[in-house]
């Protein structure tokens, strides 16, 4: 009987939301190129008129959405201070079919940064 123990790691989930106002920017000029598991950048925007802890998602320089306002406020207070490295976001699922407001759910996880060994 094998009797390894595996060591304890905490999981590196920090937030997941379905990506908000897709249907009001430019989502729909590279719909065909969002997959799952594909890379999006978290952009904190300090001059939104409407939430000043406003974080947008970009997809290749195109923004596609936002964050949900619920979820911003510790994404942005770490943007702000400069540690948009800290973060990993990635398309979880990918619903075309849905409302444009449930078409594309975001999970953002901490990067591992550890050297292997």
């Amino acid at each position: 009987m094998d009797k390894t123990v595996s060591k304890y790691e905490p999981s590196r989930h920090f937030a997941d939301f379905h990506l908000a106002g897709f249907a009001y920017y430019d989502g729909l000029d590279v719909i065909e190129e969002l997959e799952l598991g594909q890379r999006v950048d978290l952009v904190r925007e300090e001059d939104n008129p409407y939430d000043q802890d406003a974080v947008a998602i970009y997809y290749k320089g195109k923004k596609i959405g936002y964050v949900p306002a619920i979820h911003t406020k510790p994404l942005s207070t770490f943007l702000y201070y400069g540690y948009e490295n800290l973060f990993e976001a990635r398309i979880q699922t990918v619903s075309k079919d849905s409302h444009p407001e449930r078409q594309f759910r975001i999970v953002v996880k901490i990067k591992d940064n550890r050297k292997e060994k």
